[in-house]
């Protein structure tokens, strides 16, 4: 049967996370199902120039994330789509990346609001108790930014802030070993295997010498 990994990409900056996630998942030789919000896709469009359409959604996925999709296993819902299958928690997946995660979208589903599929969807798995891993990267925080982040963690999801290490290429690294850092972390807390990034092996200088 098949148990995809849900993807969300909210409106937030850093749709290159959401691509790399995407990637690493596909590399893998995991199943996805996305679903990218309204605000995601005007975000899409301004970070990469690219619209994201949902009667073109593969051949926009495939130029946004810079590859040919035959063969790989990608289903894409559309954001207001409430009836879609990850809105129920007897559709079988294996859990859920929120990645951006803007801090509306964080609020939405802290508190059930289920506004839309992709809020919907990380309040099913939320309650299944699959993992859910959400990726803020506003800052700085206010309080009720924080509040939400705890109530998230505490009702199971992963808070993994897009805080990318230097520990690999130190100073001189590109924008995308840092944005590939982040995605790896991210694989890494589904537990999907990955060689994003040279992991610490405890030798200063390692990657660099």
């Amino acid at each position: 049967m098949r148990e995809p990994w849900v993807v969300g990409v909210s409106g937030a900056s850093g749709t290159p996370y959401a691509a790399a996630v995407v990637n690493g998942l596909l590399d893998a030789g995991e199943p996805v199902d996305l679903i990218v919000s309204r605000a995601a896709r005007l975000t899409v469009l301004d970070e990469t120039g690219r619209p994201f359409r949902d009667g073109h959604w593969a051949e926009d996925l495939a130029a946004w994330l810079g590859r040919d999709l035959t063969g790989a296993d990608v289903r894409h819902w559309p954001a207001g789509d409430i009836a879609a299958g990850p809105s129920s928690g007897s559709y079988r997946v294996r859990g859920m990346a929120v990645v951006p995660a803007s801090t509306a979208a964080c609020a939405g589903i802290a508190i059930g609001l289920s506004k839309d599929l992709l809020q919907r969807a990380a309040e099913v798995n939320l309650k299944e108790r699959r993992p859910v891993v959400l990726v803020p990267r506003e800052t700085p925080v206010t309080r009720s930014h924080l509040e939400h982040l705890i109530a998230l963690h505490d009702a199971g999801a992963v808070v993994l802030p897009a805080s990318p290490g230097f520990y690999g290429a130190g100073a001189a690294a590109t924008a995308q070993q840092l944005v590939d850092f982040v995605a790896g972390k991210v694989l890494d807390a589904l537990g999907v295997p990955h060689t994003l990034f040279r992991r610490w092996a405890g030798q200063l200088n390692a990657d660099r010498s």
